[in-house]
């Protein structure tokens, strides 16, 4: 009986142990995604920054 407890509360840590390791993977996607979403706003605003240059030279080129 004893060894029962036993071998049922090494069951529970080890299930414990891998609950924490599965909340370790989901705080690393998590910070992984918000890298990845300030990635994709920086090349948004590199592409404003760009098309306000191609509407500026367009405009300079058609002023001649």
């Amino acid at each position: 009986m004893q060894r029962d407890a036993l071998t049922m509360y090494r069951d529970a840590l080890a299930l414990q142990r891998d609950a924490l390791t599965l909340q370790g993977d989901a705080l690393t996607m998590y910070r992984d995604a918000l890298a990845l979403q300030g990635n994709a706003l920086t090349m948004y605003r590199d592409a404003l920054a760009l098309q306000r240059i191609a509407k500026f030279n367009w405009l300079r080129i058609n002023e001649m």
